[in-house]
């Protein structure tokens, strides 16, 4: 059963096509990932399925109830956080709370089995104003004031941008949980390594979508061998690699430099000698598995060319 269904969807900004002509449809209960850089298009996206921004063409379809139309009974059954935190920062987690809480005639009480796992962590600091919170314990009163009224549909615009490593891993945890009680899950996220999480992705570029699939079938979309390069100054290997005569593409990823060959036949050693024979240090190539940065890197080009 689709819980959202985006049919030839477009939103622009004067000139500017935020949103091109999308089509795509999220099953009921499913955790369902938005991945790209920023100015992809992810949150106007995003605005359009929460009832915030009315799109120019297309329509899309939240719980079987459109989003302009129906955008008053259908705002009963959301829950948003958006990428900035938009809280009260005057009002303490407690009050917060219960204003939202209140907005959709409801009550902590009455809701509590929904965020008891989210409200456990920060409850200690109720009557803490939610502006002297560290960055995780917003994240968390955020998401707690998004299920006070407990909606069927979680839209979460960039949730972990600018939050540390361990509350990442905790905060996707929390979605796992919530998702295994039936909640249908979309999230947007600059990080690849979170779309692993999900169950399907949705790979996002200048306002259109590359593909859709599951984390480990987007990864076989890159079909050629990747290989993990190391050497020093890593920046001028960079460089003299992107002038290496038959390069198809060299990026930084963690330790090692993703580099493909326009070649189906690659000789590692040459590329070795190569480097060596231009004065780099600490040379090493080999054979590696490509990631979801890969997938996306091949469709970005594949899409701009």
């Amino acid at each position: 059963m689709a819980m959202i269904s985006v049919n030839n969807l477009t939103r622009k900004f004067g000139d500017i096509v935020a949103v091109n002509n999308l089509n795509f449809e999220i099953n009921k209960g499913e955790l369902f990932g938005f991945i790209g850089p920023d100015g992809a298009g992810k949150t106007t996206l995003f605005r359009i399925l929460a009832t915030l921004l009315i799109p120019d063409e297309g329509e899309a379809r939240v719980i079987n109830l459109d989003t302009v139309s129906d955008y008053k009974k259908l705002r009963k059954h959301l829950g948003y956080m958006p990428g900035r935190f938009s809280l009260y920062s005057d009002l303490s987690v407690e009050e917060n709370l219960n204003f939202f809480a209140s907005i959709f005639g409801s009550s902590i009480e009455e809701n509590y089995d929904t965020i008891k796992d989210i409200y456990e962590a920060i409850e200690p600091f109720k009557k803490r104003r939610a502006g002297k919170l560290s960055g995780g314990m917003k994240q968390k009163l955020a998401l707690s004031c998004a299920l006070i009224h407990s909606p069927e549909v979680l839209l979460l615009d960039e949730p972990t941008t600018g939050v540390d490593a361990v509350s990442r891993r905790e905060f996707w945890d929390t979605l796992n949980r919530l998702k295994s009680q039936g909640l249908t899950i979309v999230v947007s996220t600059p990080y690849m390594d979170e779309a692993k999480r999900c169950d399907r992705v949705a790979l996002m570029q200048k306002g259109s979508i590359m593909g859709i699939d599951t984390p480990e079938n987007v990864t076989k979309m890159k079909n050629k061998t990747v290989f993990g390069v190391r050497g020093e100054p890593r920046y001028e290997v960079i460089k003299t690699l992107r002038k290496y005569p038959h390069a198809e593409s060299v990026y930084a990823f963690g330790e090692y430099l993703h580099y493909t060959d326009e070649r189906e036949d690659v000789d590692i050693q040459e590329i070795r000698m190569y480097l060596l024979d231009h004065g780099f240090n600490g040379v090493e190539v080999k054979a590696i598995s490509p990631t979801i940065e890969d997938a996306f890197m091949a469709l970005m080009e594949k899409h701009d060319e």
